[in-house]
């Protein structure tokens, strides 16, 4: 059952992505103002969410529905932004810093080599 949460939150969420990119479109500036209002409002939403799971509000239905799915779906940043996030929280600075540098590292130059194996 839990994965037919989680797929219909990430239904939801990705619709909801997509929304905000029709509503926004980038072609008129540089700056890619719908994927970072995504990441943006996803961020605010998992860290409402992450305050109600540790107050025991939200129940494991609505984390699979609503964190993993709608969260994962309308934006992988908030995740990684929470991981970061509780690293520094307990403490963990020096991973917490390796973990963000190493992500934005190591995803640009798998893109590129996604891009280099694309042909171009």
């Amino acid at each position: 059952m839990n994965w037919l949460l989680v797929f219909l939150g990430g239904g939801l969420g990705a619709m909801s992505r997509y929304g905000i990119s029709r509503w926004l479109p980038s072609a008129s500036t540089a700056f890619p103002k719908a994927t970072f209002l995504a990441n943006l409002i996803s961020c605010i939403i998992l860290g409402y969410l992450m305050g109600l799971l540790s107050s025991k509000s939200l129940g494991k239905e609505g984390q699979w529905l609503l964190m993993t799915g709608f969260c994962g779906g309308f934006s992988t940043f908030s995740t990684f932004t929470a991981e970061s996030y509780k690293l520094m929280e307990q403490g963990q600075l020096s991973l917490a810093f390796a973990y963000m540098g190493l992500s934005l590292l190591t995803c640009l130059v798998a893109l590129w080599l996604g891009l280099k194996f694309s042909g171009i």
